[in-house]
C-alpha cells in the first residue's frame, strides 16, 4: 500500500514506488515538460525510490488514485532543516493541481517535516511555472545566469524560496490548506 504523505480536496501526495518509476520517467520527458527541467536518469529514479532516504519522490494523484504529477525533495536529513523542491511536474495541466499540489508540499515540509525553509530553482523564461511560485508565496532570492546549458544555450535560473514564517503567516491569512 502506498504512503500517503499529505491529503487536500482533490488530490493527495504519496511516496513513489516502483510501479511509479515509467510514469516519472515519461513526464520527464513529456514534450510539455522537456524543456523546463534537468531530467533524472531511470536508474537515479530507481535508487531514490527504493533506496534513497535524503530526498524522496512524490506522486501527486487525485483521491481515485490516478496519477496527475510528480515532485523531487531533496535535503530531508539537512541538520539545517532546508528542503530544495525540483521537478515539480503537473501532468493534467489547467486544472489547479498545480496550486493545490504546492500547498500540500508546503503543508507536509513545513507541519509534517519540520522544515525550516523550502526552496526551488526555475528556468527564468518558464512565466507560467514562476507564476505559480510566486503566486504560492515563494520569493524570489537570486537569479543564477547563464549556469544550464540546455540545447547548445545556457539558461538562467531563478531561485525562489519560503520559510517556515512565510507559510505559517498564509496559513493564518488562509491562504494554505
Amino acid at each position: 500500500m502506498a504512503e500517503i504523505l499529505k491529503e487536500g480536496p482533490r488530490l493527495r501526495l504519496r511516496r513513489a514506488e516502483p510501479a511509479d518509476i515509467d510514469y516519472i520517467c515519461a513526464l520527464q520527458e513529456a514534450k510539455e515538460n522537456s524543456d523546463y527541467i534537468v531530467p533524472f536518469s531511470r536508474a537515479d529514479h530507481e535508487t531514490i525510490v527504493t533506496q534513497a532516504q535524503a530526498a524522496m519522490d512524490l506522486i501527486v494523484e487525485e483521491h481515485g488514485g490516478e496519477r496527475v504529477g510528480y515532485l523531487h525533495v531533496t535535503g530531508l536529513l539537512l541538520e539545517t532543516k532546508e528542503q530544495e523542491w525540483t521537478h515539480v511536474i503537473i501532468g493534467k495541466k489547467g486544472l489547479g493541481y498545480g496550486h493545490e499540489a504546492m500547498k500540500l508540499l508546503k503543508a507536509w515540509a513545513f507541519e509534517d517535516m519540520g522544515a525550516h525553509r523550502a526552496w526551488l530553482d526555475c528556468k527564468d523564461y518558464n512565466a507560467r511555472a514562476l507564476h505559480l511560485y510566486e503566486s504560492e508565496g515563494m520569493v524570489r532570492e537570486a537569479l543564477i545566469r547563464e549556469t544550464i546549458l540546455h540545447r547548445g544555450v545556457y539558461e538562467n535560473l531563478v531561485v525562489l524560496g519560503i520559510l517556515d514564517r512565510e507559510y505559517r503567516a498564509r496559513k493564518r491569512n488562509g491562504l494554505e490548506l
